[in-house]
């Protein structure tokens, strides 16, 4: 990724969480029940007294929801949902860049973060099958 690009997202990134940096992390947030509640933990202010552990259940949820998908497709490929470009994305770009797209998608905020987490991942890293 060019250091342009990713400086532009991190820019934009910082403008969409702007509003949501604000709100304290509530216990109901630790739940996950819906998309608000994560990303209400992945937008964490670094004042807020839950950040640490807000940015570490966003990024487990995340990367967890990811590894279970991998595994369940891993003897059957035809069954991929997401297929990453060589070179893959970091972690912290793919989740930057899911934050981001969620913020522009409040339609999704109700919907159990699973799912909005893989019509992300398939909208922005489709397998071309045939």
């Amino acid at each position: 990724m060019k250091k342009t690009t990713f400086l532009n997202n991190v820019v934009m990134l910082s403008f969409l969480c702007a509003g949501l940096a604000s709100a304290d992390v509530t216990e109901e947030d630790f739940k996950a029940k819906s998309t608000r509640n994560l990303i209400n933990l992945c937008t964490a202010s670094p004042q807020d007294i839950h950040y640490g552990d807000a940015i570490h259940f966003c990024q487990g949820y995340l990367v967890g929801a990811f590894h279970y998908h991998s595994a369940e497709v891993s003897n059957d490929p035809s069954k991929l949902l997401v297929c990453f470009p060589d070179p893959k994305p970091s972690r912290n770009e793919a989740i930057e860049k899911f934050i981001a797209w969620a913020l522009t998608h409040p339609e999704y905020m109700a919907e159990i973060p699973v799912d909005t987490e893989f019509r992300f991942l398939a909208e922005q890293y489709p397998c071309n099958k045939i």
